[in-house]
């Protein structure tokens, strides 16, 4: 992704940008702290980015989104598809949001609603 210096920086730093920032916008909104990378199925590999395991819910970053990204590409897409699917089976709420919705004070009041956290 260019930077205004022409810069590109990979993927990976990317990912852990949005996840420091999810986490501590989280935290300074009363969002209790929810398990990172949680491998929710012992079968697969899929794992959540972010997940409150009292609660089912998870939360997944989904970049890419206007640049061909994995999670809208064929393969990527198909594969996302298998994993929510297999969540909501094993009674999962995902929650999907772009890196700019991490961003966005809605964001964190639908998963404070969704974990019956009162404002």
């Amino acid at each position: 992704m260019p930077t205004k210096f022409g810069v590109k920086s990979s993927p990976q730093s990317t990912e852990k940008k949005n996840s420091k920032l999810f986490l501590m916008t989280a935290e300074a909104l009363g969002i209790p702290s929810p398990k990172m990378e949680y491998q929710f199925l012992r079968t697969r590999k899929f794992r959540f980015d972010f997940a409150w395991l009292d609660h089912k819910l998870a939360v997944e970053i989904e970049g890419g989104v206007w640049i061909s990204g994995r999670h809208t590409r064929g393969h990527g897409y198909i594969s996302d598809m298998e994993k929510y699917n297999l969540a909501t089976k094993d009674g999962w709420r995902v929650l999907r949001f772009t890196p700019k919705q991490i961003k966005e004070l809605e964001t964190y009041e639908m998963i404070k609603e969704c974990l019956s956290i009162t404002k």
